[in-house]
């Protein structure tokens, strides 16, 4: 299987990304879309003709962004909708109110390093249940709408985070060994990308493409339970940059027909042997088939136990 290398990079941003690009017609859900890459991502989307859905759980914050977006892209078609990850009741809320075709689904929103094990009424770890487990129960409950036309695009925002931690299949939830923050958020980053391989396999006769990306290392309120952004200032991206790699997985044509692939600085990313700091590459379990299967099947058996 051949790398895919684009002419971006690290500095391209999300608007230079979406050149020339024209999504009229297409209609684009943005999960998290009221702070950080989530807005540029609403944002440039809406530049270039997609009529786009602010997933939130602020709905308030999520009116006021649309506003903004209206006013600076001249595009009138911005929705806002309530969505919780961490409650399936608002994720069955969100698919059951969705009507008709969906072309990008864009899975972005999403918690990092929880100071104290929380757990959801499922019995969930929260980031797991958050990143994951609320992202894999949106995307199968809009399967349907994502197939309608049969050419759409499901792009799992991950993180260089998953480098830190496999999915630790014998206690996903912290049942028997110690919570750790950052532990818990690497595992539900490498549930992300093995759901895109897991989706991509079953999915891909649906004329549906799922692949995962790292934005990189932007300063948001994504850090606020680890005291701001810790990374050195040379690798550090804008928003507008971090946004870059989620609009070329949605939009660019050099990527129809592909999936099931880690990207990273607008290129597929190369295996790394070790986490090497957390810095670079996708780790083979992260990609890895079986256990990709293993999270689609454990996530649909929480699902059932949970009565969805």
């Amino acid at each position: 299987m051949t790398r895919i290398t684009t002419p971006f990079g690290f500095s391209t941003t999300a608007a230079e990304v979406a050149g020339g690009i024209d999504l009229t017609g297409r209609r684009a859900v943005v999960t998290g879309a009221s702070s950080g890459i989530g807005i540029e991502t609403a944002r440039v989307l809406a530049s270039v003709g997609a009529e786009v859905t602010l997933a939130v759980r602020n709905t308030d914050g999520g009116d006021k962004i649309a506003t903004e977006i209206a006013a600076s892209t001249g595009n009138k078609n911005i929705h806002v909708a309530r969505l919780d990850l961490s409650y399936q009741d608002s994720v069955a809320a969100f698919v059951n109110s969705w009507d008709g075709p969906l072309h990008l689904l864009i899975n972005n929103a999403g918690v990092l390093a929880i100071p104290e094990l929380q757990r959801t009424s499922e019995g969930w770890e929260m980031q797991f249940a958050t990143n994951h487990m609320g992202h894999f129960a949106l995307a199968n409950g809009l399967h349907g709408a994502l197939a309608a036309d049969g050419d759409a695009r499901v792009v799992v925002v991950a993180s260089q985070g998953h480098l830190i931690s496999p999915v630790v299949f014998d206690d996903i939830n912290y049942r028997y060994r110690a919570y750790e923050p950052i532990g818990a958020y690497g595992q539900s980053k490498t549930a992300t990308v093995q759901f895109a391989v897991a989706a991509q396999k079953r999915w891909a006769a649906d004329g549906i493409t799922v692949n995962a990306l790292a934005p990189g290392a932007i300063a948001t309120n994504l850090q606020k339970h680890t005291g701001g952004l810790r990374t050195p200032q040379e690798q550090r991206k804008t928003v507008e940059q971090g946004a870059a790699t989620t609009i070329l997985v949605a939009t660019s044509p050099q990527l129809a027909g592909v999936g099931g692939r880690y990207f990273e600085d607008c290129n597929e990313a190369v295996q790394v042997l070790d986490g090497n700091g957390w810095a670079r590459g996708v780790a083979p379990y992260a990609l890895d088939a079986e256990n990709a299967d293993r999270i689609w099947e454990t996530s649909h058996r929480f699902l059932r136990e949970a009565g969805r």
